[in-house]
């Protein structure tokens, strides 16, 4: 492997900005503010602002791992154990504190034995034979999964790999030789008149992806082109869309983290892998992206029907979480698609660092309906997180800058625990009401 002086940097960051930035490139900081021509319309501030998503750009409903409901009792305490800890609602939640002692003692029993290579959440990964094996897995994966057991994990949750650990590495094999099977197949069209705008689209779209990934080494351009070809090829109903091919990249991540021991990803240069390594990742991440898409393919088909949909339920949920947010926003014009639409797309990539978005895939994956249902109500949390910075704006243009460029760069595993025990409290208070939805 090659020496510290030698690597590549797996991604660099350029000037482009990053989650949480609210400094745009070529821009000063926040501290000497350019004075902008107030606009009161989206209208206006699109004529005189470049978009916030593309950087200079030329141009979820069910996810399928055969998930079973999960143990609610446990999710809950786990939840309002976080919630105590960071809020004002443990007044709320008086009749689960004689629980709380016990439940954090067990989970940091089962912390302590991940370290130790001993605990249930290992031998869930490792010995699983049966669905309740894997519902054992689900549980323990709610809070968060050890990095060392996460790519094993993301592959049972995700559906992936099969429950039954002598079935496994035939599985394996059987999948990684059919996916190359499609590459043979299908890659060399990617020339092909029919499949050029495709192939253009997605060569353009990887170096501008997730901030941590905007400028990849010529080993995972390649990679990541093939997947998101492939798919695309297999996929005629939606085709490839702008905002999947951010969703190759925790997949990939968490796959090298598998073969690269301790060592900091940001930093490996991932063609000093084997060949057959590469390529077992590369398969791996492509019918893990797949199992995904499968869920939330409504949201990339013709005009986005999926997306659409769940922008709508979110301001009608946000109107009833908390109506002065959202009377705020109506009344200065913000609509909830300018923001929101990103949210849905990218499923938070763009607003979170890559490090959060991980932890949160380890909840999405292990929640029932993770990516489409449940990730409705995270991003409500995630809107009224913001609230005092919101009712704070009075300009329609610094609303929506302040929504497009969120201050979460620092962000880490604690926050996204705040974030999802309080999406995990609004599921259970509004997903049974019959009038969830309406005023």
């Amino acid at each position: 492997m090659a020496s510290d002086g030698g690597r590549k940097q797996f991604w660099k960051r350029s000037g482009a900005k990053v989650p949480g930035s609210l400094i745009k490139p070529g821009s000063r900081p926040p501290t000497t503010p350019v004075k902008l021509k107030k606009v009161s319309t989206f209208q206006e501030f699109e004529s005189n602002t470049s978009d916030a998503w593309d950087l200079g750009d030329d141009d979820d409903e069910l996810l399928a791992i055969a998930a079973e409901n999960l143990n609610t009792e446990v999710v809950m305490e786990t939840a309002h154990k976080v919630i105590q800890n960071h809020s004002k609602l443990q007044e709320q939640h008086k009749f689960q504190e004689e629980h709380l002692q016990e439940e954090k003692q067990e989970e940091s029993s089962q912390l302590t034995s991940v370290a130790c290579g001993d605990n249930r959440l290992v031998k869930s990964v490792s010995e699983g034979h049966t669905s309740s094996s894997l519902d054992e897995l689900r549980k323990l994966s709610w809070s968060g999964i050890p990095k060392r057991v996460r790519p094993i994990a993301w592959k049972l949750l995700s559906g992936y790999l099969p429950a039954n650990v002598d079935r496994r590495e035939s599985t394996l094999q059987r999948k990684r030789k059919e996916y190359f099977a499609f590459v043979e197949q299908y890659y060399d069209s990617r020339n092909d008149e029919n499949h050029q705008d495709t192939y253009r689209q997605i060569h353009i779209d990887i170096p501008r992806m997730s901030p941590e990934v905007l400028r990849l080494q010529p080993k995972v351009t390649e990679i990541f082109e093939r997947i998101l070809f492939i798919w695309a090829i297999r996929h005629p109903a939606s085709g490839y869309v702008q905002g999947i091919n951010d969703l190759v990249t925790p997949f990939f991540v968490v796959f090298v983290c598998e073969y690269i021991e301790e060592e900091e990803v940001e930093n490996f240069d991932v063609s000093s892998l084997p060949e057959e390594v590469l390529q077992n990742i590369e398969a791996d991440s492509y019918w893990c992206m797949s199992k995904l898409l499968d869920g939330i393919q409504d949201n990339y088909t013709f005009a986005q029907p999926g997306i659409q949909k769940k922008v709508k339920m979110l301001e009608e949920l946000v109107s009833r979480i908390d109506e002065q947010v959202h009377r705020h926003l109506d009344q200065h014009e913000v609509k909830y698609l300018q923001f929101a639409f990103r949210w849905m797309n990218n499923l938070l990539m763009r607003e979170v660092p890559l490090r959060c978005t991980i932890r949160l895939w380890d909840t999405y994956q292990s929640e029932p309906e993770g990516f489409s249902h449940f990730h409705l109500y995270v991003c409500a949390a995630f809107l009224v997180r913001w609230r005092k910075e919101i009712l704070d704006e009075k300009d329609f243009q610094e609303l929506l800058i302040f929504l497009q460029n969120l201050p979460t760069v620092h962000w880490g595993d604690e926050d996204i625990s705040v974030l999802l025990a309080e999406a995990y409290r609004l599921k259970f208070a509004f997903a049974d009401a019959p009038n969830h939805y309406k005023k």
